[in-house]
């Protein structure tokens, strides 16, 4: 079973937690997910369009949302320094107007929090974003696995697997390429496991990268 359900979903409770917090009547979850989209969505497309300022990273690990009746807080996980934590206001009060812009009508008050990751390449997303922008500079797909491996295992990693799926190299038939070192243990429910999946566009079409990072195990 755990080969063949997301690693996160399959641990909620255990070892991870949701990274959206609220409460919703029935008739009116749906909006809610609805409206954690579009606010996860606003964020990434403002950071895709002042990538120049990240320095071709978005660095973003996750984001997480907390609402009350008039109150939302928006948590933004980030690895690299860049202009959102550098001391430069402008970054997050720009932010905060584009998101208050998608929701003119609900009054509703926003904090958005910026919390910097120590050790990025630990982050199955940041280091997704860090392949995807070697195979974009044309680098074999095994170099940059190999060298976002090397990085996972400075970080104090128990093991790692990356997964490349597409036609990869331009070849004509589409394959699957994995890599693995160490231990990542997908049917322990108590091994805290780190996963993300993570789609690139190339010339010769899309190719998916999906990451799973062994922590730790809880005893």
């Amino acid at each position: 079973m755990g080969q063949k359900i997301n690693p996160l979903g399959f641990r909620l409770g255990t070892t991870q937690n949701h990274h959206s917090f609220w409460f919703a009547k029935p008739k009116n979850f749906s909006m809610g997910i609805q409206e954690d989209e579009i606010i996860r969505n606003c964020i990434k497309d403002y950071v895709k369009k002042n990538k120049k300022l990240f320095s071709g990273f978005e660095g973003i690990a996750h984001i997480g949302i907390q609402k009350r009746i008039d109150f939302l807080q928006i948590i933004i996980s980030i690895g690299f320094p860049n202009f959102l934590i550098e001391g430069r206001t402008r970054g997050v009060e720009e932010l905060q107007m584009n998101i208050q812009k998608k929701f003119h009508s609900v009054n509703r008050r926003l904090n958005i929090a910026i919390i910097r990751i120590e050790k990025p390449y630990g982050q199955p997303n940041i280091l997704a974003e860090y392949i995807a922008l070697q195979l974009k500079n044309r680098v074999s797909f095994r170099k940059a696995i190999k060298k976002a491996i090397e990085l996972t295992e400075q970080t104090g990693t128990k093991g790692i697997q990356v997964q490349i799926a597409g036609r990869i190299d331009g070849k004509e038939i589409a394959r699957v390429e994995w890599i693995r070192e160490g231990r990542v243990p997908l049917q322990t429910i108590c091994a805290k496991i780190d996963h993300c999946s993570h789609k690139i566009r190339t010339i010769y079409g899309v190719l998916g990268i999906k990451i799973w990072i062994f922590v730790d195990q809880e005893e």
